[in-house]
C-alpha cells in the first residue's frame, strides 16, 4: 500500500504509478511492501534536511528508510518519501519539463533509496542513474534526464 500525504493538488494515481513501477523494476511486488509519500514546502524539507542530514538547506526529495513489518498483513514497510513540491516545480522549470513528471522522477528516485540505493560513489550512482533511466522509459518518461544539483 501506498500512503500519499499532500495538501496539494495532484492525484494521488501519479505518485502510485512511478512508485509501482519503481517497486517493480526492482523486482518487489507492490502488494508486498508499503510506503509513504508527504508533499510538503521547501522549509520542511530544509529543516528535516538540517535536522537528520546536518545540510540546513532546502532539497528536492528525502528518504527515509525502515524496516518494520505490519503484523496484520505481513507486509513490509519500507519507509518514507518527503517530496518538496515548490523545489520539485523550480526543478521541472530548469529542466523543461512538466512538474508531474518531475515529481514522479522524485518519487522513483526516493523509492530506489528506500530499497538501498546510493549516490555517494562512482559505481553506486551509475547503478541507481541507469536504474531510474530504465523506470523513466517504462513511464513513458525516457525524455527525463536526471541533474546533478
Amino acid at each position: 500500500m501506498i500512503n500519499i500525504e499532500s495538501g496539494y493538488d495532484y492525484p494521488a494515481s501519479l505518485f502510485e504509478r512511478a512508485a509501482h513501477a519503481a517497486l517493480t523494476h526492482q523486482r518487489e511486488s507492490p502488494g508486498d511492501v508499503d510506503l509513504s509519500i508527504v508533499l510538503e514546502d521547501d522549509e520542511r524539507l530544509r529543516e528535516l534536511n538540517r535536522d537528520f542530514l546536518g545540510i540546513d538547506a532546502p532539497t528536492d526529495v528525502l528518504s527515509f528508510p525502515a524496516s518494520e513489518t505490519d503484523p496484520d498483513t505481513g507486509a513490509r514497510y519500507i519507509g518514507d518519501i518527503i517530496i518538496s513540491v515548490p523545489y520539485a516545480v523550480k526543478g521541472a522549470a530548469k529542466a523543461g519539463h512538466p512538474v508531474e513528471s518531475e515529481l514522479q522522477l522524485l518519487v522513483v528516485h526516493g523509492v530506489l533509496h528506500l530499497l538501498g540505493h546510493d549516490h555517494a560513489e562512482p559505481e553506486e550512482k551509475a547503478k541507481m542513474w541507469q536504474a531510474q533511466a530504465e523506470i523513466l522509459e517504462s513511464l513513458g518518461l525516457g525524455d527525463i534526464q536526471v541533474r546533478e544539483d
